[in-house]
């Protein structure tokens, strides 16, 4: 959906609460004490057919019509079976914003010849276009504008925190969790069983129209998963988010949805979303506000290497053996650190080493002498003090110590004091001063570990990848997409296995020597062109379709025979699994039978490697141990395409297969990049074959000479919607310029990040004024993936490219467009090189954003032009954009209309927009 008439929810005016009284058990009576309790500064009505003239001193009327006018916000409470006519008739009447308290079991049934409550809601809404929230949420609290039209137990102090989620009821929890731990919120918003707005939604409002320093997400499920990730990637750039998910077995999973092919638990699947998205995962609740504190108040990480401060040796323990069970490290002190250490005789257990166990007579300001040498420790990250209360150093004591000297500690510091009683108020301390506090080791473990999560999504989004090692060319593409047409022409729905080694070959990956054969006869003439054993596979309809075999695990190496020695062994192999295809599987047709050289003496590493598609997300990228192992070892880990060299690394690195490399391999970079590379191609053949469902690629054979695929599936389906938007390959053109140059001019991607700086370093500091509005000598890292790394569906960005007789590549100029999340209205820019001006490359670069922008349905494009820009403000006017002074910024505004608007909200929009 979109952002359009949100802000009537969240900046009323006026409220009407439908189905409002003064009875104890009414839900709109309960709306209006929490709305006029939290001072809500706006007018007021009630609507209840009883007639009352007034419920809580607020007005009431007895029908909708009744109203003096249409207020900005009503809010539904009455029974569940009257709402679809509550909603036609306010947006009759000109209401843009409905939020849905009721609720029921019965809302997805269909009765007495009528549609389901829930489908006649939408029907509803989208006859007026008014927007609904609900049915079942729990309300809306938005305390800096005091208001709180929900059905919320306890007030609501104002903060930096938004908190967005699914469940009613965990909403009032999350209220009173807060409550205890003095967290306040910009935004309290749940959805329920949303009808028209959505989880994306609310993240684009928010992220667009909110001061919100934090997000928390609550998840149970996701419907449109390229606009929630879209929306979370843009939210996570700019601010923390973190997400709890319920559903996270297959047991509590309720949406209903068949299973992902391949994938046991589809809980994998979000888990690489979230980590996509630059997003910090929590599994339970206490864990959500302890990462919040822990994000919030420490600096951001230099590396994963932690120290451990404690007057113990078994508290110091139970934090390590959390830490190392996480994935963390413990820091290792150099050796100036170790005689700092040693000279102060501090440590009791481990003299010099890592944790530091001062013992049960230690002081405050031991405390404070050994915090500080360890903080000033290059090789350490952050220090954990744990503390148990003892005679010589009292928790509160001791915390006030830590916190005076604060300053003097050159690393983030997280605190545990261990107790109730005495270390409540050492924690109330820490927190009072801003340090990360928690009551037991293992806590402030997971809440370091937060932070190390965070540190590496958010590195993977603004990482610079190096450059493809593949790319698809026409030819390519067209011989693949032939090969899936002919398939889908005989009403198959997969390929045979010859023609999936085609596929695989043309993007790159290395296939096993393979014959086909139909007969005996073909067999025994084939089998005489191997030298040495040889391996035979028949191919059926049964068996070309991938990830088949969870439920038959046998399947894995059913219909093969090994060790083929003679043509005629060959000959009665052909015959034989012929029979017992017909014998077992009657009903499957037989297509081919696949010779292979026996894979042997090669030292080979199975791995397996492939695409699947989930009902939600689309396309993903699955890779792990292969062979028989592949269930066993249960080390299949996914990831979202499209994939660079970057993400498919942190894909492999997180299997057991990189493990193995590390330990057994000659050449483990060499091994790894190999696979990288492939992971690569299989993103880039998900993107261009949107008809492929699924393939897999087991086993994968990965050796000291080379990476060979021997056996492999591919089916089809119909065509893809990715989560994120893949590289738009069509868009890519060809051009010359005045001065006979042959340029490319294609969408930007994350690896042009090198053509982007060395195009910098060649701009002039008056064109690098016009672009930037400021000189700006070097592009930071931040800088680069925020140009580089787009999302095609909401920005695009062209790049003119000049490829030189060497082999080199410059970037000669780039233009490129942010779309607002309704696709109202663009803002565009461009630059083009100084040396390079006259000829045309600016108004070739212009017409494409133009082009591109009208054919994805932007109604407007604005671009600020500085006053003194005389030659764009002239190309401008060359291309048809009004210009006018904005006195405010004192720039020049060139506007064009790129398409007329379709809807009265659309208009409305785009007039009321800030210019």
């Amino acid at each position: 959906m979109s952002t359009r008439f949100l802000r009537h929810f969240f900046e009323p005016k006026t409220i009407a609460v439908i189905g409002a009284s003064e009875k104890s058990d009414s839900l709109g009576g309960l709306v209006i004490r929490n709305l006029q309790e939290a001072g809500f500064p706006g007018t007021l009505w009630a609507v209840n057919p009883k007639g009352y003239d007034s419920v809580f001193g607020q007005p009431a009327f007895s029908r909708i019509g009744q109203l003096p006018e249409a207020p900005d916000l009503a809010v539904i409470c009455s029974p569940v079976a009257t709402v679809p006519g509550r909603i036609a008739r306010l947006g009759s009447i000109g209401v843009r914003a409905a939020l849905v308290l009721s609720g029921g079991s019965h809302l997805d049934e269909a009765r007495d010849g009528k549609a389901s409550i829930r489908q006649r809601m939408l029907d509803a809404a989208r006859q007026s276009g008014i927007r609904v929230l609900g049915p079942e949420c729990m309300g809306l609290i938005v305390p800096g504008r005091k208001l709180n039209a929900s059905y919320a137990n306890r007030p609501i102090k104002a903060g930096k925190v938004a908190y967005l989620g699914q469940s009613g009821m965990l909403g009032t929890a999350m209220i009173d969790w807060a409550a205890g731990r003095g967290v306040g919120f910009s935004h309290l918003i749940t959805l329920g069983d949303s009808v028209d707005v959505m989880l994306p939604d609310l993240l684009d409002y928010i992220n667009q129209f909110s001061p919100t320093q934090a997000i928390l997400l609550h998840l149970e499920k996701i419907f449109d998963a390229q606009h929630f990730m879209t929306a979370l990637r843009d939210a996570s750039r700019n601010r923390l988010v973190l997400a709890i998910k319920s559903g996270r077995t297959p047991q509590s999973d309720l949406t209903g949805l068949p299973p992902t092919p391949g994938i046991a638990n589809r809980d994998q699947i979000f888990d690489a979303a979230f980590s996509r998205a630059g997003v910090v995962r929590v599994h339970d609740s206490d864990d959500l506000f302890d990462a919040l504190m822990t994000l919030s108040l420490m600096k951001p990480l230099r590396g994963d290497r932690l120290a451990i401060v404690s007057n113990g040796l078994g508290p110091a323990m139970l934090a390590i053996d959390k830490l190392i069970h996480a994935g963390g490290k413990l820091a290792e002190f150099t050796e100036e650190t170790r005689k700092a250490l040693h000279r102060g005789d501090f440590d009791m257990s481990k003299p010099g080493e890592n944790p530091v166990d001062m013992g049960g007579n230690a002081t405050p300001e031991k405390f404070v002498e050994v915090i500080e040498i360890i903080a000033a420790d290059p090789g350490v990250d952050a220090v954990l003090v744990v503390h148990a209360p003892t005679r010589m150093a009292p928790s509160k004591t001791t915390a006030q110590a830590v916190v005076a000297n604060r300053k003097r500690f050159r690393r983030n510091l997280l605190t545990s004091f261990m107790g109730l009683e005495e270390a409540l108020s050492a924690r109330h301390e820490c927190s009072l001063a801003a340090i990360p506090t928690y009551v037991s080791p293992e806590k402030a473990i997971n809440a370091f570990m937060h932070m190390v999560d965070y540190q590496r999504v958010q590195a993977l989004l603004q990482e610079t990848p190096p450059s493809l090692p593949f790319t698809t060319t026409p030819d390519i593409r067209a011989r693949c997409r032939t090969l899936i047409k002919e398939a889908k022409a005989e009403g198959r729905e997969s390929l045979s296995h010859s023609e999936t080694a085609q596929v695989l070959q043309a993007y790159g990956i290395p296939v096993a020597e393979s014959r086909y054969v139909t007969t005996p006869e073909e067999g025994a003439a084939a089998a005489a062109a191997f030298d040495g054993a040889i391996a035979l596979k028949v191919v059926h309809e049964g068996n070309c379709r991938p990830f088949r075999y969870r439920k038959h695990p046998h399947r894995v190496s059913a219909g093969l025979l090994q060790d083929l020695k003679t043509p005629d062994q060959v000959a009665e192999g052909v015959t034989l699994l012929g029979e017992q295809v017909s014998e077992k599987y009657p009903a499957f047709k037989v297509r081919e039978y696949c010779l292979q050289p026996m894979q042997r003496g090669k030292h080979s590493l199975q791995t397996c490697a492939g695409i699947t598609r989930d009902p939600v997300f689309g396309p993903v990228i699955v890779f792990g141990i292969g062979g028989y192992k592949v269930n066993i070892l249960a080390d299949r880990q996914v990831a979202l395409p499209p994939l660079n060299m970057t993400l498919a690394e942190d894909m492999v690195d997180r299997t057991h297969v990189a493990r193995l490399i590390h330990e057994h391999s000659s050449d483990p970079d060499r091994d790894i990049e190999r696979l990288c590379q492939l992971l690569v191609k299989l993103s880039q053949m998900a993107s261009d074959l949107l008809e492929l469902r699924g393939i897999e690629i087991n086993p994968l054979l990965l050796n000291r000479d080379d990476m060979v695929a021997v056996d492999f599936a591919m089916d089809l389906g119909t065509p893809a919607r990715f989560a994120i938007m893949p590289y738009p390959e069509e868009l890519r053109e060809w051009v010359t310029l005045k001065n006979g140059w042959e340029v490319e001019v294609r969408p930007i991607r994350a690896e042009d990040a090198p053509l982007l700086t060395n195009f910098h370093r060649q701009l002039s500091e008056e064109s690098i004024r016009f672009r930037y509005f400021h000189n700006k000598a070097d592009l930071t890292q931040r800088d680069l993936s925020t140009l580089s790394q787009i999302n095609y569906d909401r920005q695009m960005a062209f790049i003119a490219e000049h490829l030189h007789d060497d082999g080199t590549k410059e970037m000669l100029g780039v233009a490129r467009v942010w779309n607002d999340p309704d696709n109202i209205r663009t803002e565009f820019s461009v630059i083009i090189r100084d040396d390079l001006t006259g000829l045309g490359l600016g108004s070739m670069l212009m017409h494409k954003l133009i082009d591109y922008c009208r054919s994805v349905g932007t109604l407007e494009m604005i671009g600020k032009i500085m006053i003194d820009n005389h030659p764009m403000r002239a190309l401008m006017k060359h291309l048809g954009f009004k210009q006018r002074y904005n006195m405010e910024e004192q720039v020049v505004d060139a506007v064009l209309r790129l398409n007329e608007p379709e809807s009265e909200w659309q208009r409305h929009r785009l007039e009321s927009m800030p210019d």
